[in-house]
């Protein structure tokens, strides 16, 4: 996919991975825009292309009384000032037919959830709306079989489709990021690799999916050295109080360290390819 199809998107020059970050979930406007600031801050400063992420609602949880949203019109108006004011591309996730045309006009990009990455009435209404569609593999699919989702958004007539990974179940409570996966999803399509999802421990006895935030800088190192034309890594300034995901995002103070490290690795593996 060339990514001059997604509206707004900086730095398309800059030979560096772009990257997909916001909160798990909008939990307000002032925390969204805060957010969205000072990560633009350090992409511009990085030269890294940016698209702000930001679920309008959390339809998929573990328990009934946890977080889903402040309310679908709410979160949405919310995205698209982001859009607007900052100049950025957005993207947010879907969950049914419904959701695809109300929420294609106030985004850019629509995401379809792992879990539902599989649906044919989804897929179909997501790319009908002609916005970029970013496809989460499924924990419990090959990188080979998302060839057939892509499939699904491009005989609707829709070019403009990407993958993003974000790990495969291994037993029961642990996801595993096979690396072998991105070269043959990239065959298909631009593909991205969700760093701070790979690395959630679902099903907890709890209820609440816990996670390994100390290993988000190892997982994102390994994503650029094998070539992802994306990362995706949720972030927060207080992953502790946050109302979604929070066990495995990353505290924004430490984004720029880390993306300072993973904008030289990128720089030394296209020294290597030119």
């Amino acid at each position: 996919m060339d990514l001059k199809v997604i509206p707004n998107i900086k730095f398309l020059d800059s030979n560096n991975f772009f990257l997909i970050a916001g909160p798990c979930a909008i939990e307000s406007e002032e925390m969204a825009l805060q957010i969205a600031e000072r990560t633009i801050e350090i992409t511009d400063k990085l030269n890294i292309p940016y698209i702000f992420k930001g679920s309008f609602k959390k339809a998929n949880r573990s328990r009934i009384d946890s977080f889903t949203g402040i309310g679908d019109e709410k979160a949405l108006i919310i995205l698209k000032k982001i859009g607007d004011h900052f100049n950025v591309p957005v993207v947010t996730d879907i969950h049914d037919v419904n959701d695809a045309n109300h929420a294609a006009k106030y985004v850019d990009i629509l995401q379809i959830p792992a879990f539902l990455v599989r649906q044919t009435d989804l897929l179909v209404a997501a790319a009908k709306t002609n916005k970029v569609i970013n496809l989460k593999k499924g924990q419990f699919m090959s990188p080979e079989s998302m060839q057939f989702a892509v499939n699904k958004i491009v005989e609707s007539g829709n070019q403009d489709v990407m993958i993003t990974d974000r790990g495969t179940m291994f037993g029961y409570q642990d996801l595993i990021v096979d690396f072998r996966g991105i070269p043959t999803m990239k065959s298909y399509a631009t593909t991205v690799l969700d760093v701070t999802h790979s690395l959630q421990k679902p099903n907890q006895t709890s209820g609440v999916t816990g996670g390994l935030p100390n290993m988000i800088e190892t997982i994102a190192r390994a994503g650029v050295v094998n070539g992802v034309d994306g990362l995706f890594i949720e972030t927060h300034y207080n992953p502790k109080s946050a109302l979604s995901d929070g066990k495995n995002m990353l505290p924004i103070e430490k984004l720029e360290e880390i993306l300072e490290r993973l904008v030289s690795i990128r720089k030394t593996i296209n020294s290597f390819n030119s």
